[in-house]
């Protein structure tokens, strides 16, 4: 009697509950007011405020799961509007908050129970709540809103966990949720540590003791590594380009705080991931017959590319040439901007996009131009054509450039060395070389490819000999702005390697090696 007396009034008194969500949108979150409104009339549930399909059917779950909650539906005309009303919703993000506003309307909530809390979550149609995408955006939007708490899927709270400032709880059931805003249990707070420290490292994979020979190509590694300077490794087929790259994926740096929120917030927005956080650089490897689209990112909804999930990774492009003309050229912008805007009818999003390019490419399309060893059967038009599928202005944008040759069959057969101490080597040396960058720019995550030309020319101090040498070689090679400061910027990086502080003429004469075609 006493829950269908609160109904009645909510009835006569044409109560309003008021329930906040958020949703992601882009890189950030926008917060959602759900409100709720039930009056006489034939018995109706509707959903007003641009919801999509996905949330208009959330009518469904919303009920069953309510009612195998063991909860009470109202059999009037129940009305939801989602504010603010232009804002497109898309996904099952607003499940929980109808459903609560439908609690608050039968008067089996009271407003005092959800105020200054927001809420998010899928209903399944027994009332367990699910994960969702993109919850580190969730909770950004909730904080800035100044919100006090928030209730998500247990199994987003790891990643959630990331976001500091703010009370963040995590529920399995609908009616569990009930019992805690009664104040009748306790709701788990923290991530489980269990599910943390189950997510690897990296498997150790190839390491540079693995690679027989490729000296220089090792050293062109480092560097690159070091500066987060794009490189492309050119050579026949079999010379180790590939291994090259995914030992330098080992060779990558450990994650900063902020850079783990940015990356787990890309890889969950795109639905990669969302009952974990990501605890390694990303290291992508799309095919070439991978669409603009899947690349640089959009669909209907924005999404993100394999150039923003490698963010603050490396983006490993196999047979560059390959890649249709049109994806490479998209690749111009956001290796200058170290972002990328997606423009759509209904919305505009921008992504981070500060990779790391390592590319491979054959010297000709049979790939034994030049070898000692293969005949080459390219003739000179084609040879053209296929070097040609790299433009100017994109291998402008590459940092360094090296050739590697082919091992001889019987250095493969030599025993693998049992440790890794060629690589810890230079892992060691990429360390200090970092730390040196972030004592000098005072922050970390900023490499001395980042560096725009008035930062080149104001914090960088090449010695005299070795301005000389820049000015010939500038003059000799027909350099363009862009490379002639990032010649400057990788010899820098080969002075912190070398544990200089000033740019030295064998430090540039090295960085001019890598500045060829």
């Amino acid at each position: 009697m006493g829950v269908e007396f609160l109904v009645a009034l909510c009835y006569l008194g044409g109560m309003i509950a008021k329930i906040h969500s958020a949703i992601p949108y882009g890189f950030g979150g926008k917060i959602v007011e759900v409100e709720g409104d039930v009056n006489r009339g034939l018995p109706a549930f509707n959903i007003v405020g641009m919801a999509n399909k996905t949330i208009n059917e959330a009518k469904e779950r919303v009920r069953s799961a309510l009612v195998n909650s063991d909860f009470f539906f109202p059999d009037k005309k129940v009305t939801i509007s989602l504010a603010p009303a232009e804002l497109q919703k898309d996904g099952a993000y607003l499940d929980l908050p109808i459903a609560l506003s439908i609690l608050v309307l039968s008067g089996q909530l009271t407003k005092n129970d959800v105020t200054s809390k927001l809420f998010v979550g899928e209903l399944s149609l027994n009332g367990e709540i699910k994960p969702v995408k993109g919850i580190i955006n969730v909770v950004e939007a909730a904080k800035e809103a100044g919100l006090l708490e928030v209730y998500i899927p247990t199994k987003n709270l790891a990643q959630a966990s990331l976001v500091e400032g703010i009370n963040i709880y995590g529920v399995d059931t609908l009616q569990g949720l009930f019992l805690a805003l009664k104040g009748q249990v306790d709701l788990q707070t923290a991530p489980i540590k269990a599910d943390v420290e189950r997510i690897a490292k990296r498997p150790t994979g190839e390491i540079l003791d693995h690679i027989r020979g490729q000296k220089l190509a090792k050293r062109a590694i480092e560097i690159a590594i070091a500066g987060h300077h794009n490189i492309l490794i050119s050579g026949p087929p079999g010379a180790g380009k590939t291994l090259l790259a995914k030992a330098a994926a080992n060779l990558l740096p450990n994650l900063t705080p902020e850079e783990k929120i940015d990356i787990t917030k890309l890889y969950s927005i795109a639905g990669l991931l969302t009952d974990r956080t990501v605890e390694t650089r990303p290291f992508r490897s799309p095919h070439h017959t991978a669409s603009s689209t899947s690349i640089i990112g959009g669909g209907s909804m924005a999404n993100p590319g394999e150039i923003s999930l490698a963010h603050k990774g490396i983006l490993f492009l196999d047979e560059i040439p390959e890649f249709p003309r049109s994806v490479l050229e998209a690749l111009r912008q956001p290796l200058e901007d170290k972002e990328i805007s997606i423009s759509r009818a209904n919305r505009k999003t921008t992504y981070p996009a500060d990779f790391m390019l390592i590319a491979t490419m054959n010297p000709c399309p049979c790939g034994y131009l030049g070898d000692p060893t293969h005949e080459c059967k390219c003739t000179e038009p084609q040879i053209q054509r296929y070097q040609k599928k790299l433009s100017g202005p994109l291998f402008d944008r590459v940092d360094m450039t090296i050739m590697v040759e082919k091992v001889d069959n019987v250095d493969l057969l030599k025993p693998v060395p049992g440790g890794s101490t060629e690589h810890n080597v230079v892992k060691n040396n990429i360390t200090g070389a970092i730390a040196r960058q972030k004592a000098r720019y005072g922050k970390d995550g900023i490499y001395n490819s980042s560096l725009s030309s008035f930062q080149v020319s104001s914090l960088l101090r090449p010695d005299p000999a070795a301005e000389k040498l820049l000015a010939g070689a500038s003059e000799k090679l027909n350099l363009s702005a862009r490379s002639y400061f990032k010649t400057i910027k990788v010899a820098q990086t080969i002075a912190d390697l070398d544990g200089s502080d000033i740019i030295l003429g064998k430090h540039l004469a090295e960085a001019l090696t890598y500045r060829k075609r």
